[in-house]
């Protein structure tokens, strides 16, 4: 990889961060050109110099900052043309992690290490045994996309992250084929930061584990009224009704119980494909 790939790489990220914003609903905060003021303001203290706002930002210091917190930090220098560019947008908006994580799901049967979001020899072996990028590149777009639509954020910057991916999408293959990219525009609302942190919340099981208990607690009251209507049976019209509650507790226990164990099969199914949407458990290459 050549420096000048990282600066073309830049020059198309920077397109699609825009300039200063503060959107209530982004939660990355204060950003200009893509940097947060957390990051600014970590940046400039390990320079020795005293915070102040992310408007004055230079372009010395964003360059330096994407060079080391996100291209460095993704090894881009060793991935392909193409899959530079795409693993490096996607960690400049939700993290080297989250964007390494993606690439490793991509891989498939290529790469046998755990997603960890860590550029490790295993990965990077991985990349290098891949005879398609092309087709990486679409695998790592959709699991981005997949990642984003389970954020809460994505009722508001939905439309505009998937007009980004789908931008990145088409410059990183232009670039694995050889191929001339088309220059990067401006989306709204595609600037805005995807961290994992804002991920929708799995459905609980406790209901389901409530109704469970609920109605296996009924059909024991209905084995009790069996008993007690076979003690009563010689009292006929006493039997009889003491029979008729049996039937209905016994219906509405069983109910019960049959939702609660589907609604705590929903769950769980549920918070699986979450935790696999967002790279926050295991997944198996």
């Amino acid at each position: 990889m050549t420096a000048s790939r990282e600066k073309e790489a830049l020059a198309r990220v920077l397109v699609h961060e825009g300039g200063y914003v503060n959107h209530p609903a982004d939660p990355g905060g204060p950003t200009n050109k893509g940097v947060t003021q957390r990051i600014y303001d970590a940046y400039r203290k390990g320079k020795g110099l005293a915070t102040r706002s992310v408007k004055g930002i230079t372009s010395l210091e964003v360059f330096d900052i994407y060079d080391r917190q996100y291209w460095d930090a993704v090894k881009a220098d060793q991935l392909p043309a193409g899959v530079d560019y795409v693993v490096f947008d996607g960690a400049v908006n939700s993290g080297p992690g989250q964007s390494i994580k993606w690439l490793q799901g991509a891989l498939g049967p290529l790469y046998k290490g755990s997603i960890d979001g860590v550029m490790g020899v295993g990965t990077l072996a991985a990349v290098s045994a891949v005879n398609n990028y092309d087709a990486l590149i679409d695998r790592i777009c959709d699991q981005r996309l997949n990642f984003l639509r389970h954020l809460r954020t994505w009722n508001t910057f939905g439309r505009g992250w998937g007009a980004r991916v789908e931008e990145v999408r088409s410059i990183g293959k232009a670039w694995a084929t050889g191929e001339t990219p088309q220059a990067a525009g401006f989306i709204d609302g595609g600037l805005a930061k995807a961290f994992v942190e804002d991920a929708k919340a799995a459905p609980a099981t406790a209901p389901g584990d409530a109704a469970t208990g609920a109605g296996a607690g009924g059909l024991g009251l209905s084995g009790y009224l069996y008993d007690l209507q076979n003690q009563l049976s010689p009292f006929s019209y006493t039997s009889e009704w003491i029979g008729k509650v049996i039937v209905v507790v016994a219906i509405a226990s069983a109910l019960l119980a049959i939702g609660g164990l589907g609604w705590r099969w929903y769950a769980n199914r549920k918070a699986k494909h979450l935790a696999e949407a967002l790279g926050t458990a295991a997944v198996a290459p």
